[in-house]
């Protein structure tokens, strides 16, 4: 008895180990990719500088942004390594080299992830700002040491004020829960908190997601060449050519002219960036194949369209769902029992397609956010982003990633279950919040995706039949469309 009870707990040991050096090894990847990142988008003024302790203030700023976007990375990849895993204990049930996959360690990783994603939110980023920011106290020696006690003053008076308010916005919505919440923090006020988080994070991808989905369309489009119907590519590039070699010469001349004519530098500069931009542009279409050319963009532009119309046909179906069904209700799970039942009706075919709806999903809300006039400020650029930029890049990505899993289960988009404290939320159980909740993502997204279409199509046809020509006094609005016919019969005549 006491060799089987010893042999267990050896078990035991080895599992959660087994686990630790998995978590680590996933971790360290994420944060060497994050550490690649910022590097990229950093300005490299800011961390070679004569002032060494600016320098050191600087690079452990820019460590706690690393370690805080791979918290965000992994937040992202919870459901699709989920999802996958599930899939993959069912296509091979008895497999000696899969066995390290069980729901244990997939539950620690979310728990890690909800751990990290708080602290990170809570205290590392607030402090990394205070300490970039921090000079010392009046009177005490300067030094990285004096830095990091007023940061961490003003980290504590931040606290105390976040908690108060929390506490007081508890007292007016829950009273029992306010008065336990003084004599027991760990139980009733922090999730109270991460509920609060967690709520904004997901009221914010409500806002985000459907116009990054309408945005998806221009932002592919211009990474992509598009086809233009009755357009000569050759003619079109000379002339542009020669409107550039006409700019470039007014501006040599421009240097040694009088007064008026250099008045209208600057905007003969941005004319000319513009045009060398648009001659790029001609120059990658003509050497594109036409295959490219002719068939990249439109298969690039079905397939966004594909993803979104199938994200909004899920939702809809979700919303019958929760009317008919109480399962459909997002809830938490304590064991993922992994390797059961697929989480798909579909089978492998579904989980596939769940996991790069969650990811379209995501990079969507990404585009919708910088895309806002509210954050297109935060917008980083490569090698010049200064630190302050990053650490409110990275505070915004971890509150959409985090709250990405409640998002995707929320909307129906998975039937994975929430572990851990993802599912301790309190407004999960409300079932009016979610059903609007759906019906808002759902008409917004809707609403978007039609705009988008019938505008690209609309600008489209006016510039194959060269409308866009018209003077401004003529509403290229009010063209009907026999017109629009009629242009084009009489360029193919």
């Amino acid at each position: 008895m006491e060799t089987e009870d010893v042999s267990v707990r050896e078990q035991l040991f080895h599992n959660r180990v087994r686990e630790t050096i998995i978590c680590v090894l996933l971790f360290t990847c994420l944060y060497i990719v994050s550490y690649l990142i910022l590097t990229h988008f950093k300005k490299t003024a800011e961390f070679i500088t004569d002032d060494v302790e600016d320098a050191t203030v600087n690079k452990i700023a820019l460590w706690l942004c690393t370690f805080t976007l791979s918290v965000a990375v992994c937040a992202v990849l919870l459901l699709p390594i989920s999802i996958l895993s599930n899939e993959v204990l069912l296509t091979f049930p008895q497999s000696y080299y899969m066995q390290w996959l069980n729901g244990s360690l997939i539950h620690g990783l979310w728990n890690l992830v909800f751990l990290f994603s708080n602290l990170s939110l809570v205290f590392l980023m607030p402090f990394a700002y205070f300490f970039t920011e921090s000079e010392g106290f009046a009177g005490s020696r300067k030094g990285v040491m004096a830095r990091v006690y007023e940061a961490v003053v003003l980290l504590l008076l931040l606290a105390l004020l976040v908690l108060g308010i929390v506490w007081v916005a508890s007292a007016l919505l829950h009273d029992n829960i306010a008065r336990k919440s003084l004599y027991d923090l760990w139980e009733y006020y922090l999730p109270y908190l991460y509920s609060g988080i967690s709520l904004f994070g997901v009221l914010l991808l409500l806002l985000c997601t459907p116009f990054g989905l309408s945005r998806m369309f221009s932002v592919t489009g211009s990474l992509l060449v598009k086809p233009r119907l009755l357009e000569d590519v050759e003619e079109t590039l000379n002339c542009t050519t020669f409107e550039e070699d006409s700019l470039s010469r007014k501006l040599n001349y421009g240097g040694s002219a009088s007064c008026w004519v250099k008045l209208n530098l600057e905007a003969m500069k941005k004319d000319h960036q513009t045009v060398r931009s648009k001659r790029i542009a001609l120059e990658m279409r003509r050497k594109a194949s036409p295959w490219q050319r002719n068939l990249g963009y439109p298969l690039a532009m079905l397939m966004l369209l594909a993803l979104t119309v199938m994200c909004v046909l899920m939702v809809c179906f979700n919303v019958l769902e929760l009317l008919l069904d109480e399962t459909a209700m997002p809830r938490g799970m304590e064991d993922p029992n992994l390797g059961m039942a697929s989480f798909s009706m579909f089978g492998a075919l579904g989980a596939a397609v769940q996991v790069v709806l969650i990811l379209y999903l995501m990079v969507s809300s990404v585009v919708g956010f910088y895309s806002s006039p509210l954050f297109t400020s935060l917008m980083p650029r490569a090698q010049d982003t200064n630190l302050t930029q990053i650490i409110g890049n990275c505070v915004s990505l971890l509150i959409l990633s985090s709250a990405l899993p409640v998002f995707s289960r929320t909307l129906g988009i998975t039937r994975f279950d929430l572990l851990g404290d993802f599912g301790r939320y309190n407004w999960l159980g409300n079932f009016y919040i979610v059903f609007m909740y759906n019906m808002l993502f759902a008409g917004l997204t809707s609403a978007s995706l039609i705009n988008t279409v019938t505008w690209a199509v609309q600008r489209e046809l006016i510039r194959a039949f060269g409308l866009h020509r018209l003077p401004l006094t003529v509403s290229r609005s009010t063209v009907p469309f026999r017109l629009l016919l009629a242009s084009g019969l009489s360029k193919i005549q």
